[in-house]
């Protein structure tokens, strides 16, 4: 049973691409909750067999969210115990979840979120580039708003973390070297804990070549650099000081 009784709903996450990377205590949660809410119940289906867990399964998506939110909420308030899972990784990441933790907040429920598995931590790891600050803007606009987004992030200078998908790496990478320069240097990682990972860096051009000549397959991690902070040397600013008080 889960240590603390109190908890209504428990966020579980999956792994990434290795079933060993799978908690002992995230097993142990879904095998105590009353319902599990699957964001694909086949895909969730395979999880759960494989490690003995029957409970009962429940479709819970970006298509049915809106609808199903208010009716899991009273169910949870009359006792039921729920475990949100999504196909991979940490749920409400990039995925389902948010909404339905906003509403059991709201609503004065205990919800707890376990440590476990996402794929952005080990690729900004991975990458070389300062962890100290980053930003993660997670999956970008399919078309509509792309390129004015990414031309938002043009003076960004923490490390940058985007989720894509294999067929639209290429046409990013694109995007990223028009804006950034195709000498930004950039990272890849892609089908993070699987048997073929793969992590590469290089600059944005670099990148755009070998993924040209090789198509990606996989989940996607895209890193950038940020850009270099423009510091203003003291005998500048004492020029512009100067400057500004000569005009007065």
């Amino acid at each position: 049973m889960p240590a603390d009784q109190h908890i209504h709903l428990y966020l579980v996450p999956t792994p990434v691409g290795n079933l060993g990377d799978m908690t002992f205590r995230a097993i142990d949660v879904l095998k105590s909750v009353d319902v599990i809410l699957a964001e694909d119940t086949r895909t969730s289906g395979k999880l759960l067999k494989h490690f003995e867990i029957q409970r009962p399964l429940q479709s819970y998506h970006i298509f049915n969210e809106h609808k199903t939110i208010e009716k899991l909420i009273q169910r949870m308030q009359k006792g039921e115990v729920m475990a949100l899972i999504s196909d991979a990784g940490t749920p409400a990441v990039s995925d389902p979840g948010f909404l339905l933790v906003r509403a059991a907040r709201e609503a004065g429920l205990e919800v707890s979120c376990l440590p476990g598995a996402t794929a952005f931590v080990p690729a900004l790891v991975n990458s070389g580039f300062p962890t100290d600050r980053f930003v993660f803007e997670g999956f970008l606009p399919h078309k509509k708003g792309k390129k004015t987004k990414v031309e938002s992030l043009v003076t960004e200078t923490r490390t940058m973390i985007f989720y894509e998908s294999p067929h639209r790496l290429e046409k990013s990478l694109e995007l990223f070297a028009e804006v950034f320069g195709p000498e930004r240097m950039a990272a890849v990682s892609r089908e993070i804990s699987k048997l073929y990972e793969e992590n590469l860096r290089g600059t944005l051009q670099e990148l755009l070549t070998h993924f040209s000549e090789n198509p990606p397959k996989g989940e996607i991690v895209l890193l950038l650099q940020g850009a270099e902070e423009i510091k203003e040397s003291k005998s500048e600013a004492k020029r512009k000081k100067w400057q500004s008080s000569e005009e007065d």
